[in-house]
């Protein structure tokens, strides 16, 4: 490891520890780690892109970005546990940050990761991560599951095409309380709309809800068919980028929440499962059972 790497990594510790000293200037960042101002910014820019200070502000900005979606702190308040003076300055600095003033973008929030996804970032609730020196290629397991995930739905609302729309329609009890029954359909539906779901969450639009109504077989095919392959391509970059713990808005909810990309696969494969056998078990009691448990372990040994 180069000496410019190892004084990157040990400033990024200590700025994590003193993000709230405002006092401490450039110069004492500097004589902290026995450089010269001059020598000490070329040497972090060399290694992470831009000058220690304006890295610092850029975490800084972050984190009020944070701030803003998960409490009802006022802007003046963030403005001032940024740094600074005034709520005019925090105003210029974050607009031209995230192209958006303060109090637009706490109504309608984007990503909080200002630049680059493999540079330094604040990640919440109260930390800094520094990014690896190696890129590491996320599991490729996981993509087989989403892989298998998309086929599966796929198959189901293929062998679904043979039943009749009573058959569709029919509870399919899948709490103890009754007023939670669902249909064959529905399932189908929220399967495909899950996927739709958290493409939109990513890329910071609306969901549209009202498709889920009563979708027909044929609509499901479609919406598959395009929502499929848009949330395997999400799940491969951040594989492929090893930025599965890497964090993004989901402003479509109630409340704008911060996931991480990793908890949110976990999230969809897991539920997907549960809905998955729920269908399975359903056809395979109206005589459809060709597809088994719908059990990924023989796709997964196919493709091998």
């Amino acid at each position: 490891m180069s000496v410019a790497a190892d004084t990157f990594a040990e400033f990024v510790d200590g700025l994590a520890d003193a993000l709230d000293d405002h006092d401490r200037s450039g110069d004492d960042w500097a004589a902290r780690h026995h450089f010269s101002r001059f020598h000490f910014d070329r040497m972090i820019k060399a290694v992470g892109g831009e000058p220690p200070q304006t890295l610092r502000r850029r975490i800084l900005l972050e984190r009020s970005a944070y701030r803003m979606i998960t409490t009802k702190a006022p802007l003046l308040d963030i403005a001032i546990e940024a740094g600074y003076s005034s709520h005019e300055a925090f105003t210029r600095a974050f607009t031209k940050a995230y192209n958006a003033a303060p109090r637009e973008w706490r109504k309608k929030p984007g990503h909080i990761q200002i630049g680059e996804p493999n540079a330094v970032h604040f990640v919440p609730p109260g930390s800094i991560r520094l990014p690896s020196r190696d890129v590491t290629r996320g599991p490729d397991l996981l993509e087989k599951m989403v892989e298998h995930h998309v086929w599966l739905t796929g198959e189901l609302i293929r062998v679904a095409g043979n039943l009749t729309d009573p058959e569709l329609d029919a509870p399919v009890v899948v709490e103890e309380d009754a007023d939670e029954s669902q249909t064959i359909r529905s399932i189908l539906s929220r399967l495909v709309g899950q996927m739709g779901m958290w493409n939109a969450a990513m890329a910071t639009r609306d969901y549209d809800w009202s498709v889920e109504d009563h979708e027909s077989l044929t609509s499901m095919r479609r919406r598959l068919g395009i929502e499929g392959p848009r949330y395997l391509a999400h799940v491969r970059e951040v594989c492929d980028q090893g930025r599965l713990d890497d964090t993004f808005v989901d402003a479509v909810c109630a409340q704008a929440a911060v996931f991480t990309y990793g908890g949110m696969v976990a999230h969809v494969v897991t539920f997907a499962a549960y809905r998955r056998t729920v269908v399975v078990l359903a056809l395979a009691r109206l005589g459809h059972d060709e597809l088994g448990w719908g059990d990924p372990m023989r796709w997964v040994a196919e493709r091998a």
